[in-house]
């Protein structure tokens, strides 16, 4: 297995050094580079181009959005982008989690995660999946039912009206409903299959099947639709 390479961007000493000593523990990360402010952070990220880098949301300079946002904008944007942007952060308010999305990050963590999690984090990240934390899932995925709430009237061709004709030619299984109703909760690949007492393998075939079905990209946007589509209330 290729090593994972990231770089930490944390103005916090501590917690920048704690999170360096439990990621190198895992044979799969490779920590490569490290700063402790937004523009140190920028330079690190042009400099190394690493395959995820872990940014802290509140950084003493630029903070780590605007971080975010300018690295993603110096970006060929016919060309994915090759290091992911995994977004630390202590606060779960809808106004810092709506605004981390908005600026472009792939993944967003709050900082108590324990090592192992966030290992798991890096490793989906890093294979172009997002991975969002349960307690900030839980605010962006209300946020989607604030805007489009689920039975909500829609308009011809809306966008509801499509996924919900998709759904009528190529509806979910129950286990797929299982699994949705699971990854809007915020739970990773692994937790569904420790949930449903089933494999990992097997998960990964069933998000594969639920994301054709709601044509979703991501797990984030399959969860979005569910909502406004109804399947998951």
């Amino acid at each position: 297995m290729n090593e994972i390479r990231i770089i930490i961007i944390e103005d916090h000493d501590l917690t920048r050094m704690g999170l360096k000593a439990g990621l190198q523990q895992h044979p799969e990360i490779a920590v490569v580079g490290e700063a402790a402010n937004g523009h140190d952070g920028l330079a690190l990220l042009n400099q190394l181009q690493p395959d995820v880098a872990i940014v802290d949301i509140g950084l003493p300079d630029i903070d780590g959005i605007e971080v975010t946002r300018q690295f993603k904008d110096s970006l060929d944007k016919e060309q994915p982008a090759a290091t992911k942007i995994l977004m630390l952060t202590m606060h779960d308010t809808e106004e810092s989690v709506m605004a981390a999305f908005a600026a472009g990050a792939d993944s967003y963590s709050v900082k108590d995660v324990d090592v192992q999690q966030l290992v798991e984090a890096i490793r989906l990240t890093h294979e172009g999946q997002v991975w969002i934390d349960p307690a900030i899932a839980r605010i962006v995925l209300s946020q989607a039912k604030r805007i489009a709430p689920p039975g909500a009237v829609s308009g011809p061709g809306s966008d509801s009206d499509n996924y919900t004709q998709v759904l009528e030619m190529t509806p979910l299984t129950e286990r797929e409903l299982e699994v949705l109703e699971l990854i809007v909760a915020g739970f990773s690949n692994a937790k569904i299959a420790e949930e449903l007492y089933i494999t990992v393998g097997t998960v990964k075939t069933h998000v594969c099947n639920i994301l054709n079905k709601l044509s979703a990209s991501d797990r984030t946007q399959a969860a979005v639709r569910a909502l406004r589509t109804g399947l998951v209330r």
